[in-house]
């Protein structure tokens, strides 16, 4: 899976919208270093796909926000690290905030690109990522890395006080209440089974049965909620 100048960067596209999925592999066909070797529209294709090592592949570009049945987009990246570890992941999606892009590149994505900038930007991430570079936007890299100069404190955890309000709800179980601090530490929900000695199955049920009693749907969400209660 190493890129070199004697063949095209090997792509395939992961995203649950036909239209986005088509229209990047119709601007990325234009790329003469570039082909587009597959299209995928759920995490659970493209992890079939190359565990049956359909395609030989340089670069992932998928989409964060998958449909609500699907893999969520952090597991599907650490799953994909893991196995696959010469792959390159980028990351395109519309959830472009530093909750967002930190939580990807931590789960082991090379890049991340805004669906608001322009194609050439897209273009040039693929390049970067495929010959071991990292890509971010540069205004959000550097506000980024000026957060973390800015202090020395460790990261607040799950077990601050700001957080009770969230994790001691009523309507949660107590089990849906450990997942959940889990999830803010930053473990995936395959972390989460193998600390419990549960099944992923149902970790993820009480993840997701969590998360409806909250009124969200995605990680994301989640940590906005963390972000906003630690701002106060």
């Amino acid at each position: 899976m190493n890129w070199t100048a004697t063949r095209p960067i090997r792509v395939v596209v992961l995203d649950d919208h036909a239209v986005v999925r088509h229209g990047l592999a119709a601007r990325l066909k234009q790329e003469a270093d570039i082909e587009v070797c597959g299209l995928f529209a759920s995490g659970r294709e493209i992890v079939r796909a190359l565990k049956d090592n359909t395609f030989e592949v340089d670069v992932l570009l998928m989409d964060y926000s998958l449909g609500p049945t699907e893999i969520d987009g952090l597991n599907l990246i650490r799953l994909i690290r893991v196995r696959y570890p010469e792959l390159k992941i980028l990351v395109a999606s519309a959830h472009h905030n530093k909750a967002t892009v930190g939580m990807v590149m931590h789960a082991g994505a090379r890049g991340f690109v805004g669906k608001e900038e322009e194609l050439t930007e897209l273009v040039r991430a693929i390049r970067t990522v495929a010959t071991g570079g990292k890509r971010l936007n540069a205004a959000l890299a550097a506000e980024m890395e000026s957060d973390a100069l800015s202090t020395d404190a460790p990261p607040p955890t799950a077990n601050g006080s700001k957080l009770s309000a969230l994790l001691d709800r009523s309507e949660l179980s107590p089990r849906e209440r450990e997942v959940l601090r889990c999830c803010l530490d930053g473990m995936s929900v395959t972390d989460i089974a193998e600390k419990f000695a549960r099944s992923i199955k149902t970790i993820s049920s009480q993840k997701q049965s969590a998360y409806r009693k909250l009124g969200i749907r995605t990680d994301t969400e989640l940590f906005k909620i963390k972000h906003e209660l630690e701002g106060q």
